[in-house]
């Protein structure tokens, strides 16, 4: 059985974000073998740089860092780019790491990145797509 082919970063469509007064540069996963491959086998993350994760329907998806190598936060995002809630990931674990309520979208930077710029739950992510 052939493995599923590992697309690299410069084949990620992106999309800018801003969370308060920071410009986030992130790659998109919006389908399901990019949002299954998500930020795997990275060695590193520039700054400022991350991936927004867009389901369908806005439901409880948990991520978990399997076969990923960097250290990362995620926030999880209502349709409006409200922060519901973020959680620190540590690398290669299988601990699942969910939102606490439905969501759409799920933002994955450097860990710390959000608590060091002083970005908490309930803030805003602007610059989302918007629903079809």
């Amino acid at each position: 059985m052939a493995t599923a082919q590992i697309k690299p970063a410069s084949q990620f469509p992106t999309i800018e974000l801003t969370a308060g007064i920071y410009l986030v540069k992130a790659e998109v996963a919006a389908n399901e073998p990019d949002r299954e491959q998500g930020l795997m086998y990275r060695t590193q993350l520039p700054a400022n740089q991350g991936m927004l994760f867009i389901f369908e329907q806005p439901a409880g998806h948990c991520f978990w860092m399997k076969n990923t190598f960097l250290p990362l936060s995620i926030a999880f995002l209502a349709d409006d780019g409200t922060i519901v809630n973020i959680e620190r990931m540590a690398p290669q674990t299988e601990s699942n790491h969910c939102p606490t309520q439905p969501v759409r979208f799920a933002l994955e930077m450097n860990q710390g990145w959000f608590s060091e710029k002083g970005i908490k739950p309930g803030m805003r992510i602007a610059g989302l797509p918007q629903p079809r």
